[in-house]
């Protein structure tokens, strides 16, 4: 089976199909511990980040949605992703049969509202093409995320903890109003 990955353009960036030389700077992402400490309990090893890379393709493939590299217009780098995986954590019914959105993006891109303007893309996309309940997960004290989800209509589904520490699960039974 092969499905296109929609691009995506918002007024400051490109929300696009991962590419094999994309990997390089995925996985220097995951290693860098500013981003593993919000998300993994440790930096993600290049042999992990090849394994969730890989994962992202068959998602789209499998499920018809996935993660977007994000990225500036008119740059190569990119400085992200985001976009929903069923991510089986465990959590339980409530939790893990609803797609999970995700968001990650090196530090430098953080405090740009860089984040939000992907996020929101990625969810007006899904909104569109795939409806329904979502949810995702955010680590404890991490309020910027936190922001972003309260303003694309998620609410508290409860606590739980992981390796990493505690984390807030939340859902969303679509759009805001």
């Amino acid at each position: 089976m092969s499905r296109t990955i929609p691009t995506i353009n918002t007024a400051r960036l490109t929300l696009r199909a991962m590419r094999a030389e994309d990997f390089e700077r995925y996985a220097e992402i995951w290693a860098m511990p500013d981003v593993a400490d919000r998300i993994l309990d440790r930096p993600r090893a290049k042999g992990q980040s090849w394994d969730a890379f890989l994962r992202n393709a068959g998602h789209w493939q499998i499920t018809g949605f996935g993660q977007w590299a994000v990225q500036l217009h008119r740059q190569r780098e990119m400085l992200g992703q985001t976009g929903f995986v069923f991510g089986s954590r465990n959590f339980g019914e409530d939790f893990d049969t609803y797609p999970e959105a995700r968001l990650v993006l090196a530090p430098q891109a953080q405090d740009q509202r860089l984040g939000f303007e992907a996020a929101r893309a990625a969810h007006e996309w899904f909104d569109r093409v795939i409806t329904g309940r979502t949810v995702c997960m955010i680590s404890g004290g991490n309020e910027a995320a936190l922001r972003i989800a309260g303003a694309l209509g998620y609410q508290l589904l409860r606590e739980a903890k992981t390796a990493g520490g505690p984390v807030h699960l939340l859902t969303r039974r679509g759009p805001p109003v």
